[in-house]
């Protein structure tokens, strides 16, 4: 099954919403059994998202022939855009707290004990990343350091295989990793056929035990996602677009029409890829900014899930009565860049580097199956999201490339 398949799922997902808060309604208490599944979902989730992450990173370091001329802008214009994205993800959840009211009575965190966060040291975050072993890392879901092996290892394997002694060609360790990806990929998307059924009986447990409460607050936590998901596409890209790319903003965004609807379909950027290359060959965008822009992208570029990240575990931290300070909200910001480099662009792809993300804050991961049962609703956004970013990128990147200006613009 691969993500473009995975759009069916979205049917069955608003059944077994449904069905899943009618069993707990009726059955109260008895229907909390059922929530053993979502837990032992979410550590399944947990299990093969870093071998997602350093497995991708290697391919694409492997496989990517860039100069560093074009590299180093892509990279910025990318940079400024994740920016943007964690800024309006931190500032919306700092300001509307829609976490607060998800930590009264009758509530998943309700009477529950959580450790405080340690005080927040620049040193510590930076000699976190650098692991004593090779195997920690993976046992202990350190992101961070999983990232710089990935980045370390993928580096010594592209300049051995550029070396005059080398006995594997480039193009074997390509088809290799390729592999390796593919069958972590196959695995995720297998995992991802079952969240209807995560769904239900998440959704089940969680009326049976508290009731209809847990999914008042969570109405909150939903429209604050796409809000903040919006803005981003609104307010960031369309400067890039018209002032870097040259692009009428009309011609843009009805070039995007087709990107947008099937992004929004099947809840995947890597599914919706074919169609933004169409829409940026019929934006005159130079295949090799597009191919730049959305290729790589897919993987590198992540708006829609860094800014949801950014929400999130601030909603997670504020629902279980955590103080985040300044300089902890960027080191959440700091492991949600490095989580979301590695997500390939599946459905559901966000939940399974939040489950990062809230390991490294220290957050607990009980509330992370309750989220599961609406984030199919922000999922399709954070799609639309990565779609947008990868356009625009494409666009700037041919804007800023010397003698590549659309004509007239």
């Amino acid at each position: 099954m691969r993500p473009h398949q995975l759009s069916s799922l979205t049917p069955f997902i608003a059944i077994a919403m449904v069905l899943g808060l009618l069993t707990g309604a009726y059955f109260g208490p008895a229907a909390i059994p059922l929530g053993a599944f979502g837990k032992i979902y979410i550590q399944l989730i947990k299990a093969i998202a870093i071998p997602l992450v350093l497995f991708t990173i290697i391919e694409s370091i492997i496989g990517t022939e860039l100069s560093w001329k074009t590299a180093s802008r892509w990279l910025i214009i990318v940079g400024i855009n994740a920016f943007f994205a964690l800024v309006i993800g931190l500032g919306l959840s700092n300001i509307v707290k829609p976490g607060v009211g998800f930590s009264a009575d009758g509530t998943p965190f309700a009477g529950q004990s959580v450790a405080a966060p340690k005080e927040f040291s620049a040193v510590e975050f930076i000699t976190s990343a650098v692991p004593e072993s090779i195997i920690q890392p993976f046992a202990e879901n350190n992101v961070l350091a999983v990232v710089l092996i990935a980045l370390l290892v993928g580096i010594a394997i592209r300049s051995y295989l550029h070396s005059p002694g080398a006995e594997v060609s480039l193009h074997s360790a390509q088809r290799l990793c390729h592999a390796v990806n593919g069958v972590i990929n196959t695995i995720l998307v297998w995992l991802i056929a079952l969240v209807p059924l995560a769904v239900f009986c998440v959704t089940a447990r969680t009326v049976g035990e508290y009731g209809f409460a847990p999914f008042t607050a969570l109405a909150w936590y939903v429209c604050l996602g796409c809000l903040g998901l919006a803005l981003q596409i609104v307010l960031i890209y369309p400067l890039w677009v018209r002032f870097v790319g040259g692009i009428p903003l009309g011609e843009f965004f009805r070039a995007a029409q087709r990107p947008i609807a099937c992004a929004f379909g099947t809840n995947s950027s890597l599914a919706t890829l074919p169609v933004t290359l169409r829409a940026l060959d019929d934006l005159k965008v130079p295949k090799a900014a597009s191919r730049l822009g959305a290729c790589i992208g897919t993987n590198f570029n992540n708006d829609g899930i860094l800014l949801y990240e950014a929400m999130a575990v601030l909603f997670v931290a504020q629902a279980a009565g955590v103080h985040f300070s300044l300089g902890e909200q960027v080191f959440i910001a700091v492991i949600s860049l490095a989580a979301a480099i590695g997500v390939a662009g599946v459905p559901e792809a966000g939940i399974v580097s939040l489950s990062l993300v809230l390991t490294a804050a220290g957050l607990p991961l009980e509330i992370l199956p309750l989220l599961l049962s609406v984030d199919w609703i922000v999922a399709r956004m954070r799609s639309v999201t990565n779609v947008m970013s990868d356009m625009t990128v494409s666009v700037a990147v041919a804007g800023l490339t010397k003698g590549q200006h659309r004509p007239g613009a």
